[in-house]
């Protein structure tokens, strides 16, 4: 089974866990907090994502046969969800990172309870991640 559908489910049990939208914007952020920082040398245009309204670095390195992705953003819930997102495709395949639907979004119910600009900018995200795995596919 796909590695990115098999992260997604595990996200998509931990948000089941919760009972109203409060308690998972509150994990959202906590998860956040917890990223670690990146250097002043990867905070850099080439690394910035276009289409977020916070600002938003994405660092991709390949190690062996993975990706693995460091992000962070100056906005406490989109560093959250950057946090989910490197929990689903860090450290994966190119081709399981292309192939695996998006559906946890759904799932999550995300689109229905973030702003419009926070879905664009989790649309610029997911987009970026992919973009990088469709560069090192062999």
């Amino acid at each position: 089974m796909n590695e990115v559908v098999i992260s997604q489910n595990e996200i998509i049990n931990e948000f089941s866990l919760f009972n109203d939208w409060i308690e998972r914007y509150q994990y959202i952020i906590d998860l956040g907090r917890k990223l670690p920082l990146l250097c002043d040398g990867e905070k850099i245009e080439a690394n910035k994502i276009k289409g977020c309204q916070s600002q938003v670095w994405l660092v991709c390195e390949q190690k062996n046969e993975r990706l693995v992705f460091r992000a962070i953003s100056d906005a406490a819930i989109v560093s959250g969800l950057i946090a989910i997102l490197l929990r689903i495709y860090s450290n994966k395949k190119p081709n399981d990172i292309v192939d695996a639907p998006h559906n946890f979004i759904e799932a999550l119910e995300l689109e229905e309870h973030l702003s419009p600009t926070r879905s664009n900018g989790l649309a610029s995200m997911l987009e970026a991640i992919k973009t990088h795995a469709i560069h090192r596919i062999a």
